[in-house]
């Protein structure tokens, strides 16, 4: 039925006024049920909340037009006869609450965008936080007496931290800090200077035996390394101060038979001369 036909049935009396404004409302009582679930759906997904505030708008539109349709046939009866008028202030009346309905559901279009907005801006967050770690986890370039290699940044910052307390003599944490990172970290690149720093906060620190186990593992895992010789002659040095010169002369024998071109070798055969 047009709007026209619609209007002029109910001012001929042939329309009962009770059919004709549930026809009215019947499409904004639909729209305001299928609303009335929305605010909490329109957090679950950005796709899910733009095709609800399309729906609603396209809601809105379709009760705007017939807001607009009945407005124009109120006009109408009131230049009508006087059967016509007795219906106008029942129409004025569901023209006001069909008002009173589209401004309830604007409102509620209006919660819907900032929720949408919400999510929107929990979404951009949770990217952010996302690349962040994922940054966190990308291996870095380092040089390490004289070798690149490759070290995840947490990895660099643990080890950086231990050397951090060996600088402010603080031994004891710094051997404790080592020992977690090579627990943490066993394969990293640190690893024989791990071993070698380590000693050297044990041996500040008068903990003689633990700074020898120290430097021998570096030596057996890493016999090539730059400071494997080091190690050698600080074993002695251990040894010393532990009162064994018998196995201090052993172990600076055995340095410079295995390293014997390297400046430790060379400060052993200058300590096994003034032994003699």
């Amino acid at each position: 039925m047009s709007h026209t036909r619609f209007v002029q049935s109910v001012a001929a009396g042939r329309l009962p006024m009770r059919r004709w404004q549930t026809m009215l409302t019947a499409g904004l009582v639909g729209a305001m049920l299928a609303l009335a679930a929305l605010p909490a759906q329109a957090l679950f997904s950005d796709d899910e909340a733009r095709r609800a505030i399309l729906d609603l708008r396209s809601r809105l539109e379709t009760q705007r037009q017939a807001l607009e349709a009945a407005e124009r046939q109120l006009r109408e009866l009131q230049s009508g006869g006087d059967a016509a008028r007795r219906g106008v202030l029942d129409v004025v009346n569901q023209i006001e609450s069909v008002r009173s309905e589209l401004a309830m559901l604007r409102g509620q279009q209006e919660r819907l965008a900032r929720d949408l907005a919400e999510l929107q801006r929990q979404q951009r967050d949770a990217l952010a936080a996302f690349d962040d770690r994922l940054r966190a986890l990308e291996p870095i370039k380092v040089t390490v007496d004289g070798v690149e290699i490759s070290v995840r940044p947490d990895e660099k910052a643990a080890f950086e931290g231990a050397m951090a307390a060996l600088r402010a003599s603080d031994f004891s944490r710094a051997a404790r800090l080592y020992g977690e990172f090579l627990a943490r970290y066993p394969g990293s690149g640190y690893a024989a200077q791990a071993w070698y720093w380590q000693g050297n906060a044990l041996y500040a620190d008068r903990q003689y035996r633990a700074a020898i186990d120290s430097y021998q593992r570096l030596i057996d895992r890493f016999p090539e390394h730059p400071r494997a010789a080091e190690a050698m002659l600080a074993i002695a040095s251990c040894q010393l101060e532990l009162n064994d010169a018998k196995a201090a002369r052993a172990t600076w024998q055995a340095l410079i038979t295995r390293y014997p071109n390297t400046e430790a070798a060379a400060a052993a055969r200058e300590r096994l001369a003034r032994l003699r």
